[in-house]
Parts: C-alpha cells; structure tokens; sequence
C-alpha cells in the first residue's frame, strides 16, 4: 500500500524540527520523519548547550541572524519555554574580524562592546584574555535538549505528524511534484508519496541525496566528522562564565599546538565545555567509534590548561558530536523538482 502525503521533512534535529514548525504554521500538511528515538545522541543536535553565537559580519548572515531572534522569541512564547540563556559571547584572538561584527551588528539592533583584556579578565576571570575582546551581550546559549522537543510540540499544535523510529531507505524523484520514499519502521516497511521532501538529515544527506539526484543536480561536497569537545570541571566556583569564541591558529604564541579556533561555554551540571571547530575524524554515522582522538584531547586540554583558569584541565568529561560541513561553510538551500 501507498500511503499519499502532502509535506515530508527527513530527519528531526534542530534544522527538521523547526522546518516541521515552520511550515505548519503556515497551514501546510507536515509529516516529520526521524529515525531514531527522541533524546537520542546519534547526531548533531543533542546535549543542554549550544552558543547562540551573534558575531557574524557578512550582511546576508547578519540579516538572518536578526531573523532567528524574534524566530526564538516566537518558539518560547508558543512552547512556553525561555530558550535562549542570556550570558552574553565573547569574541577574541582577532581584532579584524571583532571590528567588522562590532560594526555590522549595530544595524540589526544587536549589541556589540569593546573591550580591553584587562576589563574581560577583571568580569571572566575564568578565561584569559590577551589582546581586545568584543562582547555580544545578546548572546548566550541554547539548549537543544529543551528545544527540540519544544519545536515537535508546537508544531504538532499547528498539525504536523512528528514519527520517531522511522528511517527512509530509498528517495525516488518520480517527477517536479511526486517524490516517493521507501521507509523502514518497526513493524515493517512502508512507501510514501509526497508533493514535497525537503531533506534535513544532517550526517546522513550524502547517502541518501546522491542516489535519488543521480542525472539530475551534483550534491555539494559533504564532509561529516566525529567531533570530540570536552567539558572540564569548575575550578573556580565564582567565575562568571560567557559564552567565548577563541580565534587561535596553528603556530600563535602562547598556544603552537592548537588545531583550530575555539569555542565554549559553560554547562551547568558538567563544567565548562570547550572544542576545536571542524578538526574531527572523517567517519560514516553509522559506525562512529564515539572515541576521541588522543591527540587532539591533549591538545585540548593544554589549550585549557593556557587559556582557562577556571577550569581543572586534567578533569574532564569527553563528548561527541557531528559536524556535516560543505566546503565554504555555508548552509545549503536549494530546490530540486519536488
């Protein structure tokens, strides 16, 4: 049997999830398939802490970014929620790219402070600056734990049918408006036919887009890396903690073994998480190791042991996450037939 549906959006993390609520909003017929269970940790989008990070410069991000805060607004007002924790990010290492964000922001309503290191040191004591810091005081963090639940919530309000444990095998393009998919659930396999697909799977895009665009459109590259932040253990019980942004490369005096840029914040209930941005293994999500890599843990934790004061570097807790990154950046929005 056929089952014939208007709306289907593969994959309910935070990118499927607020599509599911978007659309239904907008009175369109939704059906929401994820694979796994809710509260699952397969992905990207799980744990209690995100940085809600404003420090874009470039006007097309910034104008989004002014977008997604009355966006969140609107979540926490239908799902009764407060999702973003307001502590404020902190921008440093790069004194360029701080002034153009410091510049942008203002446009948009969003607030921007310099500051001296001294000053940044004196209100965080538990980071260690060196150099200007730029403070977003709109910043903070969100939590995803929390999130994705509200935005299934309120999107079900609005009439979308969220269904967990189901995972979508095949992706047939039958033409511009009928897509078919072949579904594996636990008491069987199913085929649906949709007007609309719109596929916000994450790590698992390439599998599944590649095959169903084949004669059609070249998927962008993807490269889908296990990531392996860690959060380490207060040291300082009254260190205030913001969210940061560390722009640190390879080779800067202070640090010769850094991986990439860093970023943190603080978790209530497990310490201060930091990361290095997009340096993990390459893996397929469907065999993960869920290990860190040894190296980069060291590494990490003489990054800590530098930059965070306020934090026991040799106490920590390791987590693991992944990144699906294109090679620019930047998201991928784009339209094939249906």
């Amino acid at each position: 049997m056929v089952t014939r549906l208007d709306t289907v959006v593969i994959g309910g993390g935070a990118m499927g999830s607020a599509t599911a609520w978007a659309l239904a909003r907008r009175g369109r017929d939704v059906t929401l398939l994820e694979q796994f269970a809710p509260g699952h940790t397969n992905g990207a989008s799980h744990g209690t802490t995100r940085n809600f990070n404003p420090g874009y410069a470039d006007p097309h991000f910034v104008a989004l970014l002014a977008s997604s805060v009355a966006l969140w607004a609107r979540l926490g007002e239908e799902a009764g929620i407060d999702p973003i924790t307001r502590t404020g990010v902190v921008n440093f290492g790069d004194p360029v790219g701080q002034e153009a964000i410091a510049r942008a922001l203002p446009l948009v309503g969003i607030g921007a402070e310099h500051l001296g290191a001294d000053e940044a040191r004196e209100r965080w004591r538990g980071i260690n600056f060196v150099g200007p810091v730029l403070h977003l005081p709109d910043g903070g963090q969100l939590n995803p734990d929390e999130a994705l639940p509200a935005f299934q919530r309120v999107a079900t309000a609005a009439g979308a049918e969220i269904r967990h444990g189901v995972r979508v095998r095949e992706l047939h393009i039958i033409d511009d408006d009928l897509a078919e998919l072949v579904v594996e659930t636990a008491t069987g396999t199913e085929t649906l036919r949709a007007r609309t697909v719109v596929c916000t799977a994450g790590a698992w895009t390439r599998a599944l887009l590649e095959p169903a665009l084949a004669g059609r459109a070249t998927l962008p590259r993807l490269v889908v890396t296990q990531e392996q932040p860690l959060h380490f253990a207060v040291a300082d019980a009254g260190a205030l903690w913001p969210g940061f942004n560390h722009s640190i490369v390879p080779g800067t005096p202070g640090f010769e073994g850094a991986y990439s840029s860093v970023y943190g914040m603080f978790t209530p209930g497990e310490g201060v998480k930091a990361g290095w941005h997009g340096t993990g293994a390459v893996v397929d999500p469907d065999r993960r190791s869920f290990a860190p890599e040894p190296r980069q843990l060291r590494a990490l934790a003489d990054y800590a042991r530098q930059w965070l004061p306020g934090v026991d570097a040799d106490v920590f807790t390791e987590i693991s996450c992944t990144y699906t990154s294109t090679e620019d950046e930047n998201f991928i929005l784009d339209r094939i037939g249906p």
